[in-house]
């Protein structure tokens, strides 16, 4: 009889009264099974385990069979058909009749490339399981609408699976696919083929597979009902296994619970316990609980093996790709769990979930998973590199989280050894690790742990960039989700899953777990797809079958009866083991117990007699490893061996802890008492693992408390030596009163449930100071992220909900903006944020920053908020510090009390402690004060708490130094600093700094402090090794050893000068000069230092820096910004303090007792409320019609000087803000000199080459033709020389030009202007004032008329002066005098200068943005920012779910616009209404930018801060992020941080303007800036510029313009000799070259200044002429005439052959030849720019200032 035939034969005779068919049903189902090659187990044996009887076991075995059959029922008329059976076996040829038995295959009516829609979802669709989940679906009676969301959850969004869910829902397409299918039987049966509904019928939720059939085939069918029960027996059955009390009925009736089908979950009944109706653990099959006098003992038996599914095939290593199999050497296949897993691992972006038990292999499940992000950035073409793959490093990161640091220890080398071959770079960064950016770069695969990795993402730049280049996020033991440490997962799962949503980037997750009873609760936290990405694998999946002992010890806890029971039990367990052969690991919690528990059990062997048994002489490398460990020092651990004993720890030595474990590895030690870290650290496995108690002191806590589940199960995996041995047995030896719960939590019993509540709060002040909250609304969706929230809606009672809650609300919005409130108003109390009630929105504070970046407790905070105050001693710092809530778990036990007492007594404790001994804080004080004394402490948990206190004591005390920097406390800032460095370098700051120096040996140092301790490092530097030698009674030798040590410690310099900038304001310059010979082991990269300067009373810091010294620093500049006023202070203090180094501080103190400061400058002019002039007012019709093209009114600055610059012919200086239409005046003046002679000239000066273009332009589009005005540009010599024969004309000119003309040629040429017109005085520079001091001296003799104009000034008094203007002509007025106002913002950041700073603007930079009704032009500091601000602002944007962004049109209208772009960065940007503008950027793509944000379709225009001077757009609203940049020298290497200067943000302000039109709206300026720049940028904006003379920095040969000025310098003295040197019989001959340039000097605006400002130019008052003679006096001392000329420009202009004055090329511009600089042009103080449009090429020839790479470079 065919095999089929047979098999139909058993199942029609498979009732359920034929059990003794059971053994013939068995053997047919072996006999298929070995016709595929399986290997299975009878399940007999299995069923009696489940306590059924022989007689009943066909009712259960045969659906089982069916099950495993792939069949789901026989019935009548399918006898003879094999399609019944899976296709695998129809297809077998001992199934008989040749072709008769071959499956049908039908055609599908649809077709697609070939293939049939059936066939296309099998190829989506390669695990069979998940098919045949998807055919039970489709095969169900539910109409499609109810049914469409599972199957997208089923065939997922990758690749073609919504085609395919769109196709099925069509009508017809499920019949056709489930027929084709052939996995439910054929739809047709019965005499009269009506349709039957056989098959599986798809319950959701479900596991039930219900046969339904009609009419007489229900009697020749096996029917399910008949062999599992009724539906009501089902639900019983499901209700007996709950684990805890559930609701029966609710409103709607019946409360029915149905698990549902998942394709991966691989379980037996017996792998996991239930609960009894009455809440009883109810543990598996064959469990025994025995009580024993000294023990009670519950054993759990081995899981049985789920069986296999027919489609499960072993992954062999040689089937996988090329890259896989050279990462699992010595792999001949994957074992079963691997094998399951690695199709879905290695082949699909899903995210997942293992639980499978320890061991099991899920380490490899991670490397598959690596593999997959590797295959996915290969690059193509050849490489070099080994092995064969050209892998693009540099594209992804992989985070490996793991829960220890010493099984991320042991995972960062597996995997850097099996990914060494691909050239991928493992790193560990754990604990105070830090790695530095270039480690960063070259790591692909990180290992961290929970709280590292929180920390690491909670820095916006940095280590913190990381996550933005994160393809895959591994998180090893998931079940820590129910322990303390749970809420760390969760935010940083949280914070990664909101990151792959608003960046739209793909971030796996792969969650690595232990089995536990919910896992489909953690996988929808982790975003996993049940039906693809969810495996499950009970502990039958362990490679080891583990026998578990749950040994509950008699005795009360911590008794010595206790501990007896303990002691015997543990022997006779180990005794048995031993007898029998097996070697055992026994498990403590402390050092000091491996020994003391080996110990005793070694004397209860030799009292019992069976020491024999543990002695191991008979091994053949006995002798050899005798020999071995003689030579260790460890006396306890010889005596140990000769019993066949061994102990091990990680306070061994390493030498030591290496033989243990070749030993035991070896068997030549028969016991081994080790503590856990072995079982983390070292696979070290054994027959049988012993945990003696689980009492484990825990120094976080500072209390004893219960040994982990995590730990238990880490342990238990050490059970078995696969390979070796097929069973293991693990013990666990816990107190009675622990029994049950270690019974519960091991076999899964409990749901994990969420700990995110306890740290909401501080979770909640990352997310706020990290800027992805700010308002309620976001903090709802961020729980929406947690596993809280699903567990919440799962279990509302357990969270303080009703039941009914999510029933009437899904979503739980209430409770979580419940939530959100309750946490948001306690971090309000402790001022951690602000908190708008009203508007729901979060504002993060100094505060709430420093507690997210150093990881504090708000508890913490609100105590510091308490007890923190300016005037506090170092004892008042440690008493506060110690009463922090991280020691909280810090306990005083009563043997510590003597230890604590003596040291408190002793010299180690300098500092008087709060609450002595017997307080905790003031334990925890004691002990930290020891940790700086490098006290040697003998009980082992002080040493362990010591450790603790020291650690967390370091972190804190860094938060509060910058709480006090914040607060600008000078007193508690200095105290903090040392302390901090006190504890890092466990010395205290009154020892000898060069202790800290490690390369000078005891005894020399013993000697430094016995005889020089009062020595300073300076006098030190001074002296010879011989003398150093003989002062420390040692040798040369010794001697030179202390003087190194002295040169190279870390000190500074600091020399200051002082500026007053106005009456109110004074500048403190600071330079900072490296003082010491760098040494790279010492110093590293870079010391870091404090510069600060502080009140005469030394409480209050003025203004504080935080400064690099790298080993290219020659010096570093810093400006502070003191108000002054009426009454300054009588001294101010200069404080420098290395941030790493004790010891390396000083103190300036700067009097002010002398100090002369300008005096108030006169009131402003007012700005009058006229009416405004027409145009007409200027009675010359063809400037009429020529300038009504532009304007039709004037508006109130021009109407109001209108008349003395139109109608007088008076001298005039106008001081006006910004974009307020200045030039206009001076173009007035202009007509005015026409008017009176038409055929005269006039000469405009403009600061800047680019500028002079410009307005040339400008001029020649005004002039009306018929006026016959020519426009000339003067910028070479042959200009000048045209310049002089003609008449009628306006020439346009710059200070260069001027300057580089020779003496004889500027006489000739000056006079025959009757007009000078100088722009934009306010940059006035060296060479500006020495080009307008040339034309004075020409001009104020002949009376021609002078026209200033500048922006607002503090003071133009001297300016007025200077150029000759009468006071009742000079109008001043300030920076808010506009007709259109600009309302300036200032929001302050004390975070320094760097890529964080311009993150933590993000946030508020994107309100700002987004409140801006029109366009808003963004300021960032250099190029490279331009780039990473609009990619943020991007992100944000996905971030608040903002799609648009700052578009202004359709996306689908902005696209094709798009397609011009050259640069594609730009595409995604523009898309979100985002632009920026670079130099380096095409001209094409440039005009398209500035073509989108002038016609609005985009709002954000972001620009480097050099575009000041050249961008031809104006805004509504300006907004600066931050106002410093780095500057650099030509080799990038001496960096410094320099603030913009004023006339730049002048100039940036002049943005918010659109127009000078009176009838133009005001705008908005939005400044986000350092703390320390608020006075100088408010002053600037508000006050006007202080204007100052740079003539001085030509005389010391610093001027910013070089030989320019220098040369021009040389062309204005006479040539003369110098004169003899003095003799004693002659008399001195005055030098007439100091005269000429003393007389030169009285036509400057350094003259005027000198008087008003003189300690700016560090003279005396009244007294100025003598200081700036000793100032010439220094000029020419000891130097010939020749010496101090500067090269003069002809002959540079010899040199340069054809190029121009400027040493460039010429072109030509409408027809003049000009001089064009092909570099952009950068501003300073003397930066030059002009009001209105500047060519984006120009450039200061002066200003030897560039940028490269996105940082300003100064050229050589």
């Amino acid at each position: 009889m065919p095999l089929q035939g047979y098999l139909k034969d058993l199942f029609d005779g498979a009732g359920p009264s034929s059990g003794p068919k059971y053994a013939e049903l068995e053997s047919a189902w072996l006999k298929v099974v070995d016709q595929e090659g399986g290997d299975y187990e009878p399940s007999s044996d299995y069923l009696r385990s489940l306590g059924i009887p022989d007689e009943d076991m066909a009712q259960v075995a045969v659906p089982h069979l069916l099950d495993n059959l792939g069949i789901d029922s026989i019935e009548d008329g399918q006898s003879r058909d094999a399609s019944a059976l899976t296709p695998s076996i129809a297809q077998s040829p001992h199934l008989g009749q040749g072709s008769s038995s071959s499956p049908v295959i039908r055609q599908a009516s649809h077709m697609k490339g070939g293939y049939s829609l059936h066939d296309r979802i099998k190829m989506h669709l390669p695990i069979s399981s998940t098919f045949s989940a998807l055919i039970g679906l489709l095969a169900g009676k539910r109409v499609n609408e109810d049914i469409q969301s599972e199957l997208v959850e089923i065939l997922g969004f990758e690749g073609n699976g919504l085609s395919l869910v769109e196709e099925l829902l069509r009508p017809g397409a499920r019949d056709r696919v489930v027929e084709d299918s052939g996995l439910l039987g054929n739809k047709k049966g019965g005499a009269n083929g009506q349709s039957q509904s056989s098959g599986n019928t798809y319950l959701p939720s479900s596991r039930l597979n219900v046969n339904a059939t009609k009419g007489k085939q229900k009697k020749q069918a096996i029917d399910l009902s008949e062999m599992i029960g009724s539906s009501e027996d089902i639900a019983r059955r499901i209700h007996a296994q709950l684990d805890r009390p559930k609701a029966l009925f609710s409103d709607d009736g019946p409360r029915v619970f149905e698990q549902e089908i998942l394709p991966h979950v691989y379980t037996t009944s017996s792998a996991t316990s239930g609960m009894s109706m009455g809440g009883k653990l109810a543990m598996p099959a064959g469990t025994t609980r025995e009580i024993f006098e000294t023990h009670e003992s519950v054993v759990i038996p081995p899981v049985m093996a789920v069986p296999p599914r027919v489609t499960e095939r072993p992954v062999r290593i040689h089937d996988l790709p090329p890259m896989a199999k050279g990462c699992f050497p010595n792999y001949v296949t994957l074992n079963r769990m691997q094998s399951i897993v690695q199709p879905t691992a290695m082949n699909t972006n899903e995210n997942l979930l293992i639980c499978a038990p320890t061991g099991a292999g899920k380490t490899d499940v991670a490397l598959m998973a690596i593999l997959r992000v590797l295959s996915q950035n290969i690059r193509e073409g050849p490489t070099s590199h080994g092995s064969g793959f050209n892998i693009d490093r540099d594209a992804f990161k992989v985070i490996y989280v793991a829960p220890m640091k010493a099984l991320a220890a042991e995972i960062t080398r597996k995997f850097g050894k099996r990914l060494a071959w691909l050239g991928i770079k493992v790193r560990e960064l754990t604990g105070d690790m830090q790695l530095t950016r270039q480690e960063i770069a070259e790591t692909q695969i990180i290992v961290t742990t929970p709280e590292k990795w929180d920390v690491v993402t909670r820095k916006p730049t940095g280590e913190g960039e990381l996550a933005s280049k994160v393809r895959l996020l591994i998180i090893d033991e998931v079940h820590l989700l129910n322990e303390e440490r749970g809420a760390v997962i969760e935010t940083i799962v949280a914070r990664t899953l909101r990151q792959v949503e608003s960046s739209q980037s793909l971030i796996r997750i792969v969650g690595l777990s232990a089995t536990l009873p919910n896992y489909i609760d953690v996988s929808d936290f982790l975003r996993v797809n049940r039906y693809q990405g969810l495996f499950f694998f009970d502990a039958s999946f362990r490679p080891v079958p583990l026998e578990q002992h749950f040994l509950g010890i008699q005795g009360k806890a911590r008794s010595q009866r206790q501990a007896q029971n303990m002691d015997r039990v543990v022997f006779d367990k180990v005794s048995e083991l031993v007898q029998e052969g097996h070697q055992v690991m026994v498990f403590v919690h402390a050092r000091k117990e491996t020994v003391k528990s080996a110990t005793k059990l070694k004397e209860m062997a030799l009292d019992e007699g069976v020491a024999t048994f543990f002695e191991n002489i008979e091994h053949p490398k006995y002798h050899q490893y005798r020999r071995d460990i003689a030579t260790s020092r460890n006396k306890e651990m010889k005596d140990l061996f000769e019993a066949g004993f061994g102990i091990h720890h990680a306070g061994m030595l390493r030498s030591d802890r290496n033989m243990m474990e070749k030993m035991f590895e070896d068997q030549a030690i028969k016991v081994l008492c080790c503590t856990s870290t072995l079982a983390w650290g070292v696979n070290l496995p054994a027959h049988a693992v012993i945990i003696k108690g689980t009492q484990v002191y825990d120094s976080s806590k500072g209390a004893f408390m219960d040994l982990s589940i995590l730990d238990v199960l880490q342990i238990f995996g050490r059970a078995g030596r696969p390979g070796y041995e097929t069973s293991g047995v693990g013990y666990i030896c816990t107190a009675h009163d622990k029994l049950d719960h270690y019974l519960y939590s091991i076999m899964s019993q409990h749901a994990i449930e969420s700990k995110f509540i306890p740290g909401m709060v501080d979770s909640l002040n990352a997310e706020i100071a990290l800027g992805t909250i700010a308002n309620v609304q976001e903090g709802i969706q961020w729980l929406g992220y947690t596993y809280l929230f699903v567990r919440m809606r799962k279990e509302p009672m357990i969270y303080g909900m009703s039941h009914e809650e999510p029933r009437d609300d899904p979503q739980l919005g209430n409770q979580r903006n419940k939530l959100i409130i309750q946490a948001a108003r306690q971090l309000s109390t402790a001022k951690m944020i602000r908190y708008d009630e009203v508007h729901n929105a979060f504002v993060i504070s100094d505060l709430g920053r420093i507690a997210a970046k150093y990881y504090l407790k708000y508890q913490t905070i609100e105590i510091f908020n308490e007890l923190f105050h300016p005037k506090m001693k170092n004892a008042d710092m440690f008493a506060m510090l110690s009463q922090s809530t991280e020691f909280d778990q810090i306990q005083v036990r009563d043997n510590e009390i003597e230890e604590l007492t003596a040291i408190l007594k002793s010299d180690h404790c300098p500092m008087e402690v709060k609450g002595g001994v017997t307080n905790k804080h003031g334990k925890v004080n004691i002990l930290l004060q020891a940790h700086i004394s490098r006290v040697f402490l003998e009980d082992f948990a002080l040493v362990s708490d010591m450790a603790y206190v020291a650690q967390n004591a370091a972190r804190i005390i860094r938060a509060l130094l910058e709480i006090a920097l914040s607060r600008n406390w000078a007193n508690n800032a200095i105290l903090l600093i040392d302390l901090s460095k006190a504890i890092e370098k466990r010395m205290w700051p009154y020892e000898h700094p060069l202790a800290q120096i490690t390369t000078i040996q005891r005894d020399t140092l013993f000697n430094l402090k016995k005889w020089q301790d009062d020595t300073e490092i300076s006098e030190l530097r001074l002296l010879t090794p011989t003398e150093l030698g003989d002062r420390i009674h040692m040798n040369e030798r010794h001697g030179g050893a202390i003087r190194d040590a002295a040169l190279m410690f870390p000190t500074v310099s600091v020399e200051h000068a002082l500026k007053p900038l106005s009456h109110e304001l004074l500048q403190l310059s600071v330079t900072v000069t490296p003082e010491f010979k760098w040494n790279a082991k010492l110093s590293s990269t870079a010391e870091p230092f404090y510069v600060w300067v502080q009140e005469e009373g030394g409480v209050n810091i003025l203004q504080w820096r935080s400064i690099l010294i790298r080993p290219e620093t020659s010096s570093i500049s810093i400006d502070f910004l003191i108000p002054s006023g009426d009454n300054p202070p009588e001294s101010v203090t200069i404080v420098s303090a290395s941030d790493r180094w004790l010891g390396s501080d000083t103190n300036t103190v700067v009097p002010l007792t002398d100090l002369v400061v300008p005096q108030p400058p006169p009131e402003a002019t007012e700005l009058l409320d006229i009416p405004f002039l027409h145009i007409s007012a200027l009675d010359d019709p063809l400037l009429v019609k020529s300038y009504s093209r532009i304007i039709t009114a004037m508006n109130s600055f021009q109407s109001q000087v209108f008349w003395p610059a139109y109608h007088t012919q008076a001298n005039l200086l106008l001081s006006a803000p910004v974009g307020s239409g200045k030039s206009f005046i001076g173009e007035m003046a202009i007509w005015h000199a026409f008017r009176h002679e038409p055929e005269g000239s006039v000469m405009v000066v403009m600061p800047t080459l680019g500028a002079m273009l410009e307005m040339a332009a400008k001029l020649r589009h005004i002039c009306p033709v018929p006026k016959r005005l020519e426009v000339v540009i003067l910028s070479r010599h042959s200009d000048f020389t045209l310049a002089l024969s003609r008449k009628g004309q306006i020439a346009v000119t710059y200070p260069g030009a001027i300057m580089n003309e020779e003496d004889e040629t500027i006489l000739r040429f000056l006079p025959n202007f009757g007009l000078y017109v100088f722009e934009d005085l306010h940059l006035l520079d060296d060479l500006y004032e020495l080009a307008i001091a040339r034309i004075l001296v020409v001009a104020r003799p002949i009376r021609s008329r002078i026209v200033g104009l500048t922006a607002s000034l503090n003071d133009p008094t001297d300016l007025g002066e200077w150029l000759g203007v009468d006071e009742v002509n000079r109008f001043s007025f300030y920076p808010s005098d506009r007709s259109s106002p600009v309302a300036v913002s200032v929001k302050s950041f004390t975070i320094p200068h760097s890529a964080s700073l311009i993150k933590a603007m993000i946030k508020p930079a994107y309100d700002v943005l987004k409140a801006s009704p029109g366009g808003a032009i963004v300021f960032v500091p250099s190029r490279a920012a331009c780039r990473t601000v609009a990619a943020d602002l991007v992100t944000q944007s996905g971030t608040e779910m903002d799609l648009n962004g700052f578009l202004g049109a359709p996306r689908l209208d902005v696209e094709p616009l798009l397609e011009r772009l050259r640069d594609q960065a730009l595409y995604e940007p523009i898309l979100r209404g985002i632009g920026y503008v670079l130099p380096t950027m095409s001209a094409a793509d440039t005009s398209i930018v500035l073509e989108l944000f002038a016609s609005g379709i985009i709002r954000a225009l972001i620009v480097p801060r050099e575009a000041a001077w050249s961008l031809p757009l104006r805004s509504d609203v300006v907004l600066l992020l931050g106002a410093q940049y780095v500057k650099s020298d030509a080799t990038k290497q001496d960096r410094q941080i320099t603030s913009y200067s004023r006339v730049e943000l002048v100039r940036m302000q002049g943005f918010a303007i659109s127009s000078a039109n009176p009838q133009s709206g005001g705008g908005r300026m939005f400044v986000m800036c350092q703390a320390e720049q608020v006075v100088s940028i408010q002053s600037t904006l508000s006050d006007g510029l202080p204007l100052e003379s740079s003539f001085p920095e030509i005389l010391s040969k610093s001027s910013s313009s070089g030989r320019w000025a220098g040369s021009g310098l040389n062309r204005m003295l006479r040539e003369r000799d110098a004169p003899p040197r003095p003799q004693l019989h002659r008399p001195r001959i005055p030098d007439m070259r100091k005269r000429d340039l003393m007389d030169l000097i009285g036509w400057t605006f350094f003259a005027k200044r000198a008087r008003s400002n003189p300690t700016y130019y560090g003279l005396y008052p009244d007294n100025e002429a003598e200081g700036i003679s000793r100032i010439l006096d220094k000029w020419f001392e000891g130097r010939e005439w020749a010496q101090v000329n500067w090269p003069v420009a002809n002959g540079e202009k010899k040199a340069a052959g054809k190029k121009g004055v400027d040493g460039v090329k010429e072109e030509k511009i409408e027809g003049e030849h000009s001089t064009i600089i092909g570099a952009e042009k950068v501003g300073g103080d003397g930066a030059a720019g002009v009001e209105g449009e500047v060519a984006a090429d120009e450039v200061l020839p002066e200003a030897g200032v560039g940028e490269r790479d996105g940082e300003t470079v100064e050229k050589p």
